[in-house]
């Protein structure tokens, strides 16, 4: 049960109207913990990783370890490809065990971006059980290698994302919607809640067809996150925030301990302050207790 795509538990996501927590990771310290946190708290779980981190630790090796951990968790865990501009890595990771691929090609011409999209919704089919996550309009920030300026920013058009997924055949929708990467300059950043809205009822009024993701968690209000998952954003990216998270606590386990040398120490510090910040996503997304 444990090794899984990203489509059903999402479409169960929708279903109930919560969010399933997307936590990306650039180490296997961070994976053991938010796999440990998702376990305890019972919610099904999206492992992400970007390209940069998947290159350097290489896709074979995240998705032995993160079999090895899945294998033996008792709730739904998947292993998500962020973010990826390059169809072939798409594949490469496809290949190695990744169970959703996010192919983003939303720079692209939106003919371009139709045309990426679908190889990598077609290759994915044929490879196995691997869900597809495209995107239509970008997400303004930095997120791994891609940096979208502000006024570059394009917001996702409801229309044309029914005609995007018909033509794709992807199995997951990154509608950009105002959200951005990275740290918000403002406490109250501008986001279109009537068009997530608009967007959830062309595709999951009737009954959940395409789930929607919401990118760009960090920063954003609490009440500002309760409200996009009832808007109906049942994948939730949170990247930034446990970058801080891992930063910080090995700084200040460092700085208190100047004197020891012990590096499982380090470890196990910085594992518990992202175990204690996943629990907190977990239950502001409300997924504790869905697995």
């Amino acid at each position: 049960m444990a090794i899984v795509n990203a489509k059903e538990m999402l479409l169960k996501a929708t279903k109930e109207k919560y969010s399933v927590g997307a936590f990306n990771i650039t180490n296997i310290i961070q994976m053991e913990a938010v796999v440990e946190a998702a376990v305890e708290k019972k919610a099904p779980l999206i492992i992400q990783t970007s390209v940069a981190p998947s290159k350097f630790l290489k896709p074979n090796v995240l998705a032995a370890v993160y079999r090895t951990l899945a294998e033996s968790a008792p709730i739904p865990i998947c292993l998500h490809l962020d973010h990826c501009t390059d169809v072939d890595f798409c594949r490469t990771c496809a290949d190695a065990g990744y169970t959703n691929i996010m192919i983003d090609a939303s720079k692209q011409v939106y003919e371009e971006n139709i045309r990426q999209t679908k190889e990598v919704a077609d290759y994915c089919r044929r490879a196995g059980d691997i869900s597809v996550e495209g995107e239509l309009g970008t997400v303004s920030g930095v997120e791994d290698q891609i940096k979208v300026a502000e006024d570059e920013a394009a917001l996702c058009d409801p229309e044309t994302a029914v005609h995007f997924v018909e033509e794709t055949g992807i199995d997951i929708l990154a509608p950009a919607i105002g959200t951005a990467h990275g740290i918000y300059k403002t406490a109250n950043p501008k986001l279109d809640f009537d068009r997530l809205k608009k967007i959830f009822n062309l595709f999951n009024a009737e009954e959940p067809k395409v789930p929607l993701v919401v990118h760009g968690g960090t920063g954003l209000k609490p009440e500002v996150v309760k409200k996009l998952v009832a808007l109906g954003g049942s994948k939730f990216n949170v990247s930034t925030d446990l970058k801080h998270v891992l930063i910080d606590s090995t700084f200040e386990y460092i700085s208190a301990n100047r004197e020891q040398y012990n590096p499982g120490k380090i470890d196990k510090a910085t594992k518990e302050a992202i175990i204690k910040r996943i629990n907190y996503w977990i239950e502001l997304l409300g997924c504790a207790g869905k697995a």
